[in-house]
């Protein structure tokens, strides 16, 4: 009986391992997923104003339309990281948001207000069987961080989280009455590509973190796959320019690496971050780049 018990235990754990396993690789598989050429539609709504000022004027709906690759970087197990290139015309290429998607992550950098990110180390056991979104700004500083699980479902497979952000691009020159997003995001693979669909709250939080919630969103991104001939000049940009991105990603790793709360000048002489970095030439030396994060980042 002691041997039968025995057997039936290591089977349990088999089996156990064996249907984890798959779920990781299931995972993974969706996540890559949102890697090729599509053509994307954005759609913005301010749904409703908490505001008392009688003055208030809720954000116009905002649509936009692009054609955008996410090139994959780096795909191992538990591990993938996606580059999204916005394509303006044949010559002129946007580096966009970068995705980077990690397994049972512990190590977070949560937003807090006003260019600050606070780091923190998550339990093990809240992270267990789930995956990290650490989402990247234009110029791969960090935008916000979500952990959760991916679920699927009756054929369906998507992803929810709702974390902390800075304001949206869109918002971020022409809004000063708000300083923090929530954002919960779902990230579904579609039939026809994937949809980041997103409910937000506008918040106003002070150095204590107590919030007021001065207006609700509606955001619809809808990724329509297309012939990854479509990207090509993306993907010609993208071999061009690699390394140079390798090197300031590199001294990015170096700044997450201190484990620390994390602040960003919000411009030096007038200029955000990205600015100067986007004028790098691919020769562009460590010294030049390292000088750039010395204005910037203060240890």
């Amino acid at each position: 009986m002691r041997k039968q018990n025995l057997i039936t235990a290591i089977l349990v754990l088999v089996f156990a391992v064996g249907f984890g396993q798959s779920k990781k690789e299931k995972d993974q598989a969706a996540i890559k997923k949102m890697c090729g050429c599509y053509e994307v539609t954005f759609n913005f709504a301010e749904t409703f104003s908490y505001s008392k000022d009688s003055l208030y004027k809720p954000s116009k709906t905002k649509y936009d339309y692009g054609l955008e690759w996410v090139e994959l970087l780096e795909d191992k197990p538990g591990k993938v990281v996606m580059q999204h290139l916005l394509i303006v015309s044949d010559t002129t290429i946007v580096k966009h948001w970068r995705q980077d998607w990690l397994f049972e992550n512990t190590d977070s950098y949560q937003f807090f207000k006003d260019n600050t990110w606070k780091f923190s180390q998550l339990k093990k056991s809240d992270v267990a069987g789930k995956w990290t979104q650490n989402v990247y700004q234009v110029d791969d500083s960090p935008r916000y961080s979500g952990t959760a699980t991916w679920v699927h479902i009756d054929g369906k497979s998507y992803w929810k989280n709702t974390t902390d952000a800075p304001l949206p691009r869109r918002e971020f020159t022409i809004r000063t009455d708000y300083n923090v997003l929530k954002r919960t995001n779902v990230h579904e693979i579609t039939n026809y590509g994937w949809l980041h669909e997103q409910d937000n709250e506008k918040l106003i939080r002070d150095e204590k973190g107590t919030d007021v919630l001065l207006a609700r969103e509606k955001g619809l991104d809808f990724y329509k796959k297309v012939d990854d001939s479509k990207c090509l000049a993306a993907q010609n940009w993208w071999k061009a320019n690699k390394q140079l991105w390798a090197q300031i990603n590199k001294k990015w790793n170096e700044v997450y690496n201190r484990k620390k709360d994390l602040h960003i000048e919000k411009t030096v002489n007038k200029q955000p971050m990205f600015m100067p970095l986007f004028e790098l030439k691919p020769q562009s030396t460590t010294a030049e780049i390292n000088s750039i994060f010395s204005q910037y980042i203060k240890s």
